[in-house]
């Protein structure tokens, strides 16, 4: 899916910006502003831009920042998992019609174009979840 600059992702104030900043920081993360823009690919933004979008991204509490010198360098606050999670679940959120058939029956339609190898991954993710509830259950 091709997201121009200005599109936001369902539910949530996640823009194409903020998720190319998001993925520099999660490939090197402790970088100041102007290594972030020193890292964008094609049109870049201003390093004002880059602050203001930092500062967002900060507000939203996805990232860390602490002062070295006269410049924040930042890291990510959450994995690449932990914000598909919550960006799923914004759009689970939106959309749910209240019952649990509909999300399940759109994993199911996901999983459809999955490789095996990615089931297979999948299966072992599900085993785990119940053995980690099962023993919730056992305490």
């Amino acid at each position: 899916m091709k997201r121009s600059a200005s599109n936001t992702l369902a539910g949530s104030t996640l823009g194409e910006r903020e998720l190319r900043v998001m993925e520099i920081l999660w490939r090197t993360p402790e970088l100041d502003a102007r290594a972030v823009v020193d890292r964008l690919t094609g049109r870049r933004p201003s390093l004002s831009t880059v602050q203001s979008t930092l500062e967002r991204l900060h507000r939203k509490a996805l990232v860390h920042r602490h002062k070295r010198g006269s410049a924040y360098r930042y890291t990510p606050a959450v994995s690449r998992s932990g914000l598909l999670a919550r960006l799923m679940g914004d759009v689970i959120h939106l959309l749910h019609d209240g019952r649990m058939d509909t999300i399940l029956s759109s994993f199911v339609s996901v999983a459809a174009d999955m490789d095996e190898r990615s089931l297979d991954n999948l299966e072992l993710l599900i085993a785990e979840r119940k053995r980690q509830q099962e023993e919730g259950r056992n305490v």
